[in-house]
């Protein structure tokens, strides 16, 4: 039976991993059509999830840059927004 529990406080690569699980087991087709929607249902949640977690970490890595010296600084969202 596939598990139904999707955490939203759960890691990039533990809702990945889960949603890895959910294809293939949709793609074996060894379920039933209702488990397959809860399954798919899962997977969608899944995905929104980790196209977040993947954007605010590409975010932050725009907000990163270098200094005069080289240095990497995190720049703060607000004065990034009154330029």
């Amino acid at each position: 039976m596939a598990k139904s529990t999707t955490k939203k406080t759960g890691g990039f690569e533990e809702s990945l991993k889960r949603l890895e699980e959910i294809v293939e087991t949709l793609e074996q087709g060894s379920v039933s059509l209702d488990e397959a929607m809860k399954m798919y249902e899962e997977g969608v949640v899944l995905s929104k999830q980790c196209l977040e977690k993947l954007t605010q970490a590409e975010l932050k890595l725009k907000r990163l840059s270098k200094d005069v010296n080289g240095n990497f600084e995190l720049f703060d969202e607000e004065l990034d927004q009154q330029d």
